[in-house]
């Protein structure tokens, strides 16, 4: 009987997603012989056996593979037949220079979960239970291959039955690396505050000293009965206001009872998190649906393999009732509440004792990095949390939950981090330059392209401190070991403060910068393998312009390699600078005396508003041109108008202005207002949008005692039409129907949905993010793009 052999090298996510004992058992069931491993490179197979099974495998392991696998390439090559016994999975092999891809971490699988919930499994209310269709992955590799002793579970040596699955080809857990019981895994501890009234047992506290390695096994009844005493008295704490930080895959939650008032504003003062809503864990998606309208597509990313934060509508009815209203300090005002679902053994087995929603919100104190291990946790969350449920698995790369939302049936990414990085971007050309891109300074995040892929970083954060930073180059450093990057190039952008631009200055190696704007539309375009000139619109709160000025809204004529400022908003001071956004009703008052509008009817609400004597100071400085440096930002004129209608004279975090501004919009208003249009003054010259005649609107709307919501939604409206107008005037003129649209204003749900509806109206093509979020935590991967298109000007 003749006999063929054939070698296959698989590439894409083909590790950490149970993909060796998939090939095996198909391998199995095909009657083949041969054997599979992990490599640097992927997974190789050689497979052997009757030449129509053979040339039938490759098909067959395309067609049925784990649903967590991304097969990129399959590339077969035939091989003289070696006679083998069996099939068998063989062990890794590490080589220099090769690079696999790595799976993000998923979230616990519906079979582990009904494990936990079984009291006659010996998992029972383990809360470390995983096999190969879920669990930690991402967060606990330090090298490639995959494999145990390279991710942080090497500490947790495999107890007999443990084993026994591991090496069993019938068993779900099969080589599932993070696999754990009571016995032989990892274990709960709990710390009581200095502060807190909570008592608890001694020998449930963690120190440093119970991290040893290996570390040994238990007794599984014993460990039981403890774990529960930790989660009964977590529990009873949460029921009583208690404030708890619990470790989780990426880092730290601070959590509280989500209905109690006082819990919920306690931690807001702790955490120094004002204003900015708090997302909210609840059981299952039919407690969510009590509170907010769950859609078709947001009911699968909730209950999915991912399980981000969804930002979801409020319920305008109370039907269903919810059984525990949510406290008014969770969302404010705000129309939408963000919303997750149980994603980690730990969370199903306290939300089925707590029942009801809890806040879910980062481990730390605003502006840092979330916590990752036990001992920083203690330190600087110890005037926040009142109790600290710890583990002694070993948080390899820092997480924060994922944020997304459905927007027309799009679903928008609005912070890409757990369970989606670092899944990488495929890109529309090859590289054999290595570049890195350091990102902006808010929202960041890096990117690195290699080969075929844009490796996107999760979200590192706001680069003002020295924690982010150092947080910013420990991920780098993790990213170019795992995915063996040497980077040759460094993008960045032209801001000199950015402490990310910096950061590029000091290397050594050829450096490019890139206009914030460009990379916004860059970004876009890249992702939808673009590379033509389109038209692209730029709206967003802050970029540094070629001409040393703040730019935001931009209308820019661009490629990968250059761009056209074809347009812009109208320049207006900023009083104090970074003062104004943090104060609204400052940027307001500039604005409106630059364009001689101080003494409009409209304007004495806000200017009545003013604490005594700001009026005559800000007047001052612009008098003499004292730090009011000059925006065309189109987020510093939601500000404006937010302050003029007293939706909010101060911002207490980024963006608030513009969120409580669309939030109070009027939904069956159908008024706009128009801004004006002033063409080039010269050939070279950029078109200015002015702001001047929607603001005149504004006030004179403001006089006539109109409700603050209509005028909000005449004003969202009036940007829509600008933008459809862009389109229309500059496609027409540049011969494309693409319009790219990006930055941080189009985060807004009302404006984005509207445009893109308008756009594809008048025959245009809209362009907005597929895979990153629409505001700066896109930018990198723009000017990671640029440079390579850049290249050979380095």
């Amino acid at each position: 009987m003749p006999v063929k052999a054939l070698s296959l090298h698989i590439t894409g996510i083909v590790q950490g997603v149970g993909f060796r004992p998939f090939v095996y058992n198909l391998a199995v069931a095909c009657g083949l012989t041969g054997w599979v491993l992990n490599a640097s490179d992927g997974v190789h197979c050689v497979v052997e056996g009757p030449p129509s099974t053979v040339d039938a495998f490759p098909d067959a392991l395309c067609g049925n593979a784990p649903p967590m696998a991304v097969i990129e390439r399959v590339v077969t090559e035939e091989v003289e037949p070696e006679g083998f016994s069996d099939f068998g999975i063989r062990a890794s092999q590490a080589e220099a220079g090769a690079m696999t891809l790595v799976s993000p971490d998923i979230a616990t699988c519906a079979q582990c979960v009904s494990e936990m919930s079984d009291s006659d499994d010996r998992r029972h209310d383990y809360p470390f239970t995983n096999c190969t269709n879920c669990g930690p992955r991402f967060t606990i590799i330090a090298d490639v291959p995959y494999d145990r002793p390279t991710t942080t579970m090497r500490d947790f040596p495999l107890c007999a039955e443990c084993l026994a699955e591991y090496e069993d080809p019938s068993n779900r857990r099969f080589h599932a690396q993070p696999n754990a019981c009571f016995r032989c895994g990892p274990r709960l501890y709990l710390n009581i505050a200095d502060h807190a009234s909570v008592t608890s047992e001694d020998s449930w506290r963690w120190t440093p000293e119970c991290e040893v390695a290996p570390r040994p096994h238990r007794d599984p009844e014993a460990e039981r009965a403890r774990t529960n005493a930790i989660l009964d008295t977590v529990v009873e704490a949460l029921g009583e206001g208690a404030i708890v930080a619990i470790k989780g895959l990426g880092g730290f939650h601070l959590a509280c009872a989500a209905g109690d008032v006082d819990a919920v504003e306690r931690l807001r003062a702790r955490k120094h998190r004002w204003g900015k809503p708090l997302a909210v864990m609840v059981p299952d998606i039919e407690s969510a649906a009590a509170y907010c309208v769950v859609g078709e597509a947001e009911e699968k990313l909730l209950t999915g393999t991912v399980r981000p934060i969804v930002l979801l509508r409020r319920r305008a009815d109370a039907n269903p009732a919810p059984a525990v209203p949510l406290a008014s300090g969770v969302a404010g005002g705000l129309a939408e509440i963000g919303v997750v679902l149980p994603y980690t053994p730990l969370h199903h087995l306290l939300l089925q004792r707590f029942g009801g929603p809890l806040v879910m919100t980062s481990g730390n104190l605003s502006d840092e990095p979330i916590a990752t291990n036990n001992a920083e946790a203690l330190t600087r969350l110890g005037d926040i949390a009142d109790l600290f449920v710890l583990h002694d698995r070993t948080i390899r790369s820092r997480y924060d939950d994922s944020v997304v939302r459905v927007v027309d049936d799009l679903v928008e990414p609005v912070r890409r981090a757990r369970g989606f990085a670092p899944h990488p971007l495929t890109l529309p050309f090859h590289t054999d330059t290595h570049i890195l891109a350091v990102g902006p300074e808010q929202k960041n995040t890096f990117t690195l392209l290699k080969g075929g892929h844009a490796f996107v970083s999760q979200h590192i954060g706001d680069l003002e401190n020295a924690e982010t930073l150092t947080s910013f180059e420990e991920t780098i450093a993790l990213y170019q070991q795992l995915f063996r990057v040497e980077p040759h190039i460094i993008a960045h952008d032209l801001h000199p403060e950015y402490l990310s631009t910096k950061w590029a200055l000091e290397s050594d190696l050829p450096r490019i910068g890139v206009q914030h704007h460009h990379a916004h539309v860059a970004s876009v375009t890249a992702e939808h393998g673009i590379s033509e000139r389109v038209v692209g619109v730029a709206f967003d709160g802050t970029g540094y312009g070629e001409d040393g000025r703040i730019w935001g809204g931009e209308v820019l004529l661009a490629d990968w390699v250059g761009y056209e400022r074809a347009a812009h908003l109208r320049y207006v001071p900023m009083p104090g600078g970074s003062a104004a956004v943090k104060r609204p009703a400052r940027m307001a008052i500039g604005t409106l005396a630059s364009l001689g509008l101080l003494e409009h009817p409209g304007a004495a609400p806000l200017r009545s508003r003013l604490v005594a004597g700001e009026e005559r100071t800000l007047l001052a400085m612009l008098e003499h041109g004292l730090n009011c440096p000059l925006t065309s930002s189109m987020g510093r004129l939601f500000d404006t108008v937010s302050a003029i209608v007293g939706v909010a004279d101060d911002a207490r975090y980024e963006g608030e202005a513009a969120i409580l501004l669309e939030a109070c919009v009027e939904p069956g208003e159908t008024g706009s207002y128009e801004f004006g249009w002033l063409d080039a003054a010269g050939p070279g010259e950029p078109a200015i949008i002015d702001s001047a005649p929607v603001l005149v609107s504004t006030l004179d709307d403001v006089a006539a005692g109109l409700p603050p919501g209509v005028i909000a939604a005449r004003f969202h409206e009036a940007v829509v039409r600008c933008i459809i107008r862009i389109g229309e005037r500059f496609a027409y003129e540049t011969g494309t129907r693409y319009v790219a649209l990006s930055g941080g204003v189009l985060m807004n749900r009302i404006v984005l949905g509207k445009a893109l509806r308008g756009l594809r109206d008048a025959g245009l093509e809209p362009l907005t993010h597929k895979h990153l979020p629409v505001n700066d935590a896109a930018v990198s991967f723009g000017q990671a793009v640029v440079a390579w298109a850049r290249r050979h000007d380095a």
